[in-house]
């Protein structure tokens, strides 16, 4: 029976690599003795036993682009539409880091905590470095991204920080009656209607929401001084919602200095770094019908978003 090579499915004495004429002939030469399916496993074996063969150090390249929300939308970036993206970066090719690239004014605190630790709990569990890179803002909930990685770098015009919490609704009671609709709201439990847009707003609501906002940023201000630990300075204005660009945001802590993506790994790891990167699929028919309308949406809502840091 005339065997194939298992890992070129190449039959003995046919074409492949080192298969026929040319395995017969090393073969020969190398005094193996070897039929050529067996050759191909020697050449293999004989290839990690070289000591100066070298392979190419890999990293893997996370991108993480646009603003933070729960919601379904193929735009938005969550733990669930993230979660496959990061898992193959840290388990994929045995990566010598994770590389994140990040440019995004924040969102949802939850699913930037949820995104964070999982790239935190997957570097620890493999014990894989992680560096961040950038681009033009990390703000809000784009920073807390930041805080996942061990090192965070930035251009000189990237906009870092924004640690703080909002939240932002309209008044709509007086429109409503100007109109002559009449509410009508039914509820069990005196909170249930708290911050209704369409109801006088309460001192009493509004005295509970700065208890909420508070604890969010208390829960932001942890993450920063936690994974910024030793590195942060003393201003005042750190964790008041004030953002910094570039240079700025190094000398108070919040990045470790001015880098690019491409440079900083070939000056970490050599001139033949292979970067992988890893970007979230969308679906093909992702943009049809109601789609359109809910991404037409999200698209006027991040770029509000984004204007806010004047970008």
């Amino acid at each position: 029976m005339r065997r194939g090579c298992a890992d070129c499915g190449a039959r003995a004495g046919g074409r492949g690599p080192l298969h026929g004429r040319e395995s017969r002939q090393f073969a020969v030469s190398a005094g193996t003795g070897l039929v050529p399916a067996a050759q191909c496993l020697y050449i293999e074996a004989m290839k990690q036993l070289i000591p100066f063969r070298k392979k190419r150090p890999v990293v893997s390249v996370v991108h993480l682009n646009g603003t933070i929300s729960a919601a379904g939308h193929t735009g938005g970036l969550n733990d669930a539409s993230t979660a496959r993206q990061i898992e193959k970066a840290f388990s994929k090719g045995k990566p010598r880091a994770v590389a994140l690239v990040i440019n995004s004014p924040g969102g949802s605190p939850v699913q930037s905590s949820l995104i964070a630790s999982r790239i935190r709990r997957l570097a620890e569990e493999k014990d894989i470095p992680v560096l961040a890179f950038v681009e033009d803002v990390a703000a809000s909930g784009g920073y807390w991204l930041a805080t996942a990685a061990d090192e965070i770098w930035v251009d000189r015009s990237s906009i870092v920080g924004s640690i703080g919490v909002i939240s932002a609704q309209f008044g709509l009671q007086d429109f409503i009656a100007r109109h002559g609709i009449e509410r009508r709201l039914y509820t069990a439990g005196k909170s249930k209607s708290m911050l209704d847009p369409f109801l006088p707003q309460k001192p009493a609501d509004v005295k509970r929401l700065s208890t909420v906002l508070g604890q969010i940023h208390q829960a932001f201000i942890d993450q920063v001084r936690t994974r910024r630990a030793g590195r942060l300075s003393d201003d005042k204005d750190l964790f008041t919602g004030e953002f910094w660009v570039g240079a700025a945001g190094v000398e108070r802590g919040l990045a470790d200095g001015i880098g690019h993506l491409v440079p900083k790994l070939k000056e970490r790891f050599g001139d033949k770094v292979k970067l992988v990167p890893y970007r979230r699929k969308r679906p093909l028919l992702g943009r049809i019908g109601a789609q359109i309308v809910r991404e037409t949406l999200h698209g006027l809502e991040e770029t509000a978003q984004f204007a806010r840091f004047g970008v």
